[in-house]
């Protein structure tokens, strides 16, 4: 999950940076005040006229800028549970929901003192941000005061944001491995006699009866299988070739899909099935919404698409076929026994301290209190026999007042804890039961071994991947599509091959195999 982006687009402040370190460390006895004392910070607080208004009078009030929400984080019910628990009141601002990162420059740039900032996991802005000294270094601190937070955050989750060797960042793990898989009608295969395909062959078998036997009465309409036209790598399928994330472990290297020996099978795979009218013969320009059009109307009987679409999914089919059935197809077996989802792992948040920040001890004692465990699962799920039930060894929401008062709950945490959050967390997709089915057969269903982690989830900054990797997998996507479709044929992969590696994969290759051999 992690979003390589954007690499450089902060230099362009870098003198501003520069100027507001300088303004921030006369203020900040040049550490951003991690060696101060609480005691001066409320004398200073107070010499400003800066006393909360609530909460605990000695406690300064903390100025907190967060990701985009459609509600007021200060009215929020959250906030108050949390000023309640913590002593501290905090003051909520947010990003946009249009450019954020263009946004969050800004801010940095300008020296707001913002004692916490919480953005979506960006390892480009983040390393440059710690390395032009701009965040203040949290190890000094979270030694001190915070028990919680290192009880909360395991090892590996730290030492994959230093920079350096310091720690400038709390992350907000990823709390689901698998995204996607193959939707397929159960109705349709019922009437054709058929069973749940376990492998691609099978896969192929069931496909080409729906287009032969035409089961949702579509004819010269009907689609077998579609998809969206940006996906060139479909999940489910794709490990069938032991080729499920978009770098695997070969002998021993990770290795990009496009030069993986078993990137042809793939190529060979799919291709057929477009050749024999299997996939959608409209995917290249199937936008996101066409595809989900074409299955909910009845017209295709397989799509791929993420567990979290199923409820829209559910509601759109039921107005054409209420009886309709459906269900996510297993790890598929490929020719060689591979069978694999691609699991997330890595960060979906980063909570930072600014340089700027007039009060980071009381900022990372605040991190603290709302890790401490029970205010945690306070955050997280609510008050049981209020906004949740435990029975049958689940949470389980109680409506409405799970949704109205904790549905936006993750957006005020900084950090989890990541041994129970994966666990509180699924309380919110079972608010809807066709939803959670979905989920927990992709998750809790499938075996641990069908799961294949993406190694670079954890990796820590790499300049050469991040200036690159979103050009290069933007022509594997182009290429694959090409291949598939038929507009390109496989004599000229190896052309495409040293074009990519020319592009910047070789550098991009001995960095992460770098680091993937020190790992070992």
């Amino acid at each position: 999950m992690r979003n390589y982006k954007r690499l450089g687009m902060v230099t362009a402040i870098v003198v501003l940076l520069v100027a507001m370190m300088a303004a921030c460390s006369s203020g900040n006895n040049g550490n951003g005040g991690s060696n101060g004392n609480q005691d001066a910070n409320a004398g200073n607080q107070a010499a400003n006229g800066e006393n909360a208004a609530s909460g605990d009078a000695s406690k300064p009030e903390l100025k907190r800028l967060d990701v985009w929400q459609n509600e007021d984080y200060n009215t929020y019910p959250v906030a108050k549970m949390l000023e309640d628990k913590t002593g501290y009141k905090v003051k909520y601002d947010m990003l946009p929901q249009d450019k954020p990162s263009e946004k969050l420059n800004l801010i940095m740039s300008s020296g707001e003192p913002y004692d916490l900032v919480s953005a979506s996991s960006d390892m480009a802005l983040y390393s440059d941000y710690a390395q032009k000294g701009a965040l203040v270094d949290l190890l000094p601190l979270i030694d001190k005061y915070g028990p919680n937070i290192k009880a909360a955050i395991s090892q590996p989750s730290i030492d994959a944001l230093k920079v350096d060797g310091k720690l400038y960042a709390i992350p907000t793990a990823v709390t689901y491995a698998v995204n996607s898989s193959i939707l397929i009608r159960m109705d349709w295969l019922e009437k054709l006699g058929l069973q749940m395909p376990t492998t691609t062959e099978e896969l192929t078998t069931v496909l080409k009866a729906f287009k032969d036997k035409d089961p949702g009465s579509n004819g010269n309409q009907n689609v077998p299988l579609t998809i969206r036209g940006d996906l060139p790598m479909l999940d489910n399928i794709v490990g069938a070739f032991g080729l499920p994330n978009a770098w695997n472990d070969v002998d021993g290297k990770l290795v990009p899909r496009v030069l993986d020996p078993a990137y042809k099978d793939y190529i060979a795979y799919m291709s057929d099935l477009y050749k024999q009218g299997l996939l959608d013969k409209e995917f290249v320009v199937n936008k996101d919404a066409t595809a989900k059009e074409k299955f909910s109307s009845g017209k295709a009987g397989a799509i791929i698409v993420h567990w979290a679409d199923i409820p829209t999914i559910s509601d759109a089919i039921a107005k054409t076929a209420p009886d309709a059935k459906f269900a996510f197809v297993p790890a598929l077996k490929g020719p060689a026994g591979k069978a694999g989802f691609a699991a997330n792992s890595g960060f979906d948040r980063l909570t930072f301290i600014p340089k700027a920040s007039k009060h980071p001890e009381d900022a990372i004692k605040w991190i603290n209190a709302s890790l401490d465990p029970e205010t945690f699962k306070d955050l997280a799920i609510g008050e049981e026999g209020k906004h949740f039930k435990f029975e049958n060894g689940a949470y389980t929401p109680i409506l409405p007042i799970f949704t109205d008062e904790r549905n936006l709950a993750n957006n005020y945490m900084a950090g989890t804890d990541e041994t129970n959050y994966p666990l509180y967390w699924q309380a919110r997709v079972r608010k809807s039961p066709v939803m959670f089915e979905a989920f927990d057969f992709l998750n809790n269903k499938q075996p641990d071994n069908v799961k294949i982690p993406n190694k670079l989830g954890l990796a820590p900054f790499m300049p050469e991947y991040a200036k690159d990797n979103l050009q290069l997998e933007s022509m594997v996507g182009d290429y694959t599509i090409k291949l598939i479709a038929g507009a390109e044929s496989l004599s000229g992969l190896e052309a495409f091959q040293a074009k990519y590696k020319a592009a910047g994969e070789e550098a991009s290759a001995k960095e992460i195999n770098d680091w993937y051999a020190a790992t070992k």
